[in-house]
C-alpha cells in the first residue's frame, strides 16, 4: 500500500472533558450518562446521526432476559431497566408472555433513539453526532489525553483525562497501542431490514430457511438461522435473514462490501418469498449500519473463558450478569449452535431437523454468569477502558455475553470505573483495586 505524508497542521480543541466516550451505542451512552450523573464533565462521539448503535442504526429490536435462569429474580437493572420503563410509558415496548430464552422485550428502535437523546441532554453530556474518533491525541509525555475526531467542521481534538472506547471494534484501544486479537472464526454480520406485507402467518422462520436452502445457489445466499419479529407500534416486521461469512468488518473495504452484500441478500429474500406465490414483501427501512457481531478484541487484564460462562463462575470484580445462551453462528455446517446454562445444547440448521443433546450431564445449573471489570481494561493502560463487544472473551464466552442487555452493563461499569479514577485522581485499575 502506498502512503503519503501530510503536512503538519494545527487543529482546534473542540472541548475539554474529564471523560470522553468514543461510540454512542446504548453501551456508550450508558457509560457517558453514568459518569455525568456522578458529576463528571463528559463528551460522547458518534459517527451516525443518532445514538443507539446496533439497536437503532442496525435496527436490532430484541433485548434478551434481564432475569436469572429460572426467572425468579431480576439480575439486570440500571439503565437497561430505565430505558425499558421510559419506552413502556409511551407504549413502545412489547414483552414476552413468559420465560423465553430467545427474547424478553421488543423495542421501537426509532423511539429508542429519541429516549437516548433525552438521556444525554438530561445528564448534561456534551454530544458530537456525525463525528468519528479517528485517533488518540497524546500529551507531551506521549500519554493518551484525548481524541482526534473528524466531523462536519473537519478535524478537531477533544481533550480528556480518561477515555472510554465504545466503538465496537476497539478503534481507540488499537490507536492507543493496546494489544488486539481476533477470534479464529469471526461470527458473521447480518443486515436487518424492516418490511411490511411480511407473510408472518403463511411462512415461519424455519420454513423460510428451507426455501433459502433450496435456492441458495441461484441467489448466492449463505445459509444459517433466520429470525425476525413484529416491531412495536408499527405494521412492520424486522427480518434478520442475511449472513456475510468470513468478513472482518473492522476493515473498511470489507465493511463496504458487507453493507452492499447485505442489501443484495435482503432483496433476494423478497424475491424468494414472491417466488413461492406470496405477495412480495415491501421494504420499508434499511439499516444505516450492518449488524456486526464480532471483530477485534482487546488483550485485557483477564480473558473471560467459556467455562467461566457455562459454569457461572463468580469474580470479586463482577460488573455484569446475564443468562443469554452461548450462541455461535457457523457456515460449515450452516446454522447456529446454542449451549444453555442448564446443560442442554441445540443446533439449528436450515437443511435438517434441530439436533438436541447435552454439553454436560444433568445437575444443578448456575442462575447466571458474571463478567469481571478486568475483561474491559486493556493491559498496560491506566486511563483507558473499553465497553462493549471488544471485550476480552473466548469464542464461546463471547457468543453469550455479546448481546445488548449484557453489553449495556459494561457501559455503565466503564462509566463508573472512569469516574472512580477521576474522583481518586489515579488510574482506572488502581481505583478499582486491581
Amino acid at each position: 500500500m502506498d502512503i503519503v505524508t501530510l503536512p503538519s497542521r494545527s487543529v482546534p480543541v473542540l472541548a475539554e472533558a474529564d471523560i470522553c466516550v468514543a461510540g454512542g451505542s446504548c453501551t456508550g451512552v450508558f457509560a457517558a450518562v453514568t459518569a455525568a450523573r456522578r458529576g463528571a464533565r463528559v463528551a460522547v462521539v458518534e459517527p451516525q446521526n443518532r445514538f443507539g448503535g446496533t439497536a437503532t442504526a442496525s435496527q436490532v429490536c430484541y433485548w434478551h432476559s434481564i432475569f436469572n435462569l429460572d426467572y425468579s429474580r431480576q439480575i439486570i437493572a440500571g439503565m437497561t431497566d430505565e430505558i425499558l420503563h421510559r419506552l413502556d410509558r409511551r407504549g413502545q415496548v412489547d414483552y414476552a408472555d413468559g420465560p423465553d430464552p430467545s427474547w424478553y422485550a421488543r423495542l421501537n428502535t426509532e423511539e429508542l433513539a429519541i429516549e437516548l437523546d433525552e438521556l444525554v441532554v438530561e445528564a448534561g453530556v456534551l454530544p458530537f453526532l456525525h463525528t468519528r474518533a479517528v485517533d488518540v491525541w497524546r500529551d507531551a509525555d506521549g500519554r493518551p489525553a484525548g481524541l482526534l475526531v473528524a466531523g462536519k467542521g473537519g478535524l478537531g481534538v477533544l481533550k480528556a483525562k480518561y477515555l472510554v472506547d465504545a466503538t465496537g471494534d476497539g478503534d481507540i484501544c488499537a490507536a492507543a497501542g493496546a494489544e488486539m486479537w481476533r477470534n479464529p472464526s469471526l461470527q458473521p454480520p447480518t443486515a436487518c431490514a424492516k418490511m411490511s406485507r411480511w407473510p408472518e402467518r403463511e411462512v415461519g422462520m424455519f420454513e423460510l430457511g428451507k426455501w433459502i436452502h433450496a435456492e441458495a445457489e441461484r441467489y448466492r445466499m449463505p445459509e444459517g438461522m433466520i429470525w425476525g419479529c413484529p416491531t412495536p407500534g408499527k405494521n412492520t416486521f424486522m427480518l434478520a435473514g442475511t449472513k456475510i461469512p468470513d468478513a472482518d468488518l473492522s476493515d473498511p473495504a470489507e465493511l463496504t462490501a458487507g453493507e452492499i452484500e447485505g442489501r443484495r441478500q435482503i432483496r433476494a429474500i423478497q424475491d424468494i418469498v414472491a417466488g413461492h406465490g406470496l405477495p412480495r414483501p415491501v421494504l420499508e427501512a434499511l439499516p444505516s449500519l450492518i449488524g456486526i457481531r464480532d471483530t477485534r478484541h482487546i488483550r485485557s487484564l483477564y480473558r473471560l473463558t467459556t467455562d467461566d460462562v457455562l459454569y457461572g463462575r463468580e469474580f470479586p470484580d463482577t460488573i455484569a450478569r446475564g443468562t443469554y445462551r452461548v450462541d455461535v453462528h457457523s457456515q460449515n455446517p450452516p446454522g447456529t449452535r446454542f449451549l444453555y446454562l442448564d446443560g442442554t445444547e441445540v443446533f439449528i440448521s436450515p437443511d435438517r431437523e434441530n439436533e438436541a443433546t447435552r454439553w454436560r450431564p444433568e445437575g444443578p445449573a448456575p442462575e447466571c454468569y458474571n463478567i469481571p471489570l478486568r475483561s474491559l481494561i486493556p493491559a498496560g493502560f491506566d486511563n483507558l477502558i473499553s465497553a462493549g463487544r471488544m471485550i476480552d472473551a473466548e469464542t464461546g464466552a463471547y457468543g453469550a455475553v455479546r448481546v445488548m442487555v449484557t453489553m449495556n452493563q459494561t457501559g455503565e461499569a466503564a462509566g463508573n470505573a472512569a469516574y472512580e479514577a477521576l474522583d481518586k485522581d489515579t488510574g482506572i485499575p488502581e481505583a478499582a483495586g486491581l
